[in-house]
């Protein structure tokens, strides 16, 4: 079973340490997520994770074997969803699908629910919730044994919400996926297991009451 882990993962940005000796890992056929307030860090664990930003200090393995991070964008490790989109704006669904695959692969791309009715229009003229949906497909269904998702619900309509989520169990039978995203109802529905990072740290969390306990949602009595 494929294993990414990270040790002893520290960044700071001047002097305010933003994560502190950070350790976690993510199993394939496992959904991680990972909570947090606004500027805690968690966009930035994921872009150290993909190495397009430095750490201070990192040790990152696959199956027990140290990585650099400089090689996880070369080598295909780690998928990568970030928050912003990144399609280009004036091109047509249908003629994205072949900048990222090639022959029968644009097949789970093309006869995924949701993508026929949206083929003619271009990028920048669908809704939030077709976006992200058409953003996870062409990420997901490339040949990483890991899938990072900065934000994946957010802003997302009901029906495209559904399709991700039955996208993301289609996607768990074979990767490693790792989530953050404020809409914690849609996390806990998708996930095995959650964490927090508060100050710099790790937190294992359960469920909501764990959230409130470290008060990133109000208390029940409050």
């Amino acid at each position: 079973m494929n294993t990414l882990s990270v040790n002893a993962l520290t960044k700071s940005f001047g002097r305010k340490i933003v994560l502190d000796n950070v350790d976690l890992s993510c199993q394939a056929g496992e959904i991680l997520g990972i909570f947090g307030r606004n500027g805690c860090g968690k966009s930035t664990l994921l872009k150290l994770l993909f190495g397009t930003m430095k750490a201070d200090s990192i040790r990152l393995s696959f199956n027990s074997k140290t990585i650099a991070p400089n090689t996880v964008i070369p080598d295909g490790q780690i998928g990568y969803l970030p928050q912003d989109p990144f399609l280009p704006k004036n091109l047509k669904v249908r003629d994205i699908i072949p900048l990222y695959y090639n022959g029968n692969e644009q097949d789970k791309v093309f006869h995924s629910p949701g993508i026929e009715k949206m083929a003619n229009t271009r990028a920048g003229n669908l809704s939030m919730g077709e976006l992200r949906y058409f953003e996870l497909l062409l990420v997901g269904h490339l040949p990483h044994p890991f899938l990072m998702l900065d934000e994946p619900f957010s802003m997302v309509e009901p029906l495209y919400k559904d399709l991700i989520k039955e996208l993301l169990f289609e996607l768990k039978a074979k990767k490693g996926i790792i989530i953050t995203d404020h809409y914690y109802d849609d996390v806990f529905s998708v996930t095995d297991r959650n964490l927090m990072l508060k100050d710099g740290k790790i937190l294992n969390i359960n469920d909501r009451n764990d959230l409130a306990a470290h008060g990133y949602l109000p208390s029940e009595t409050e």
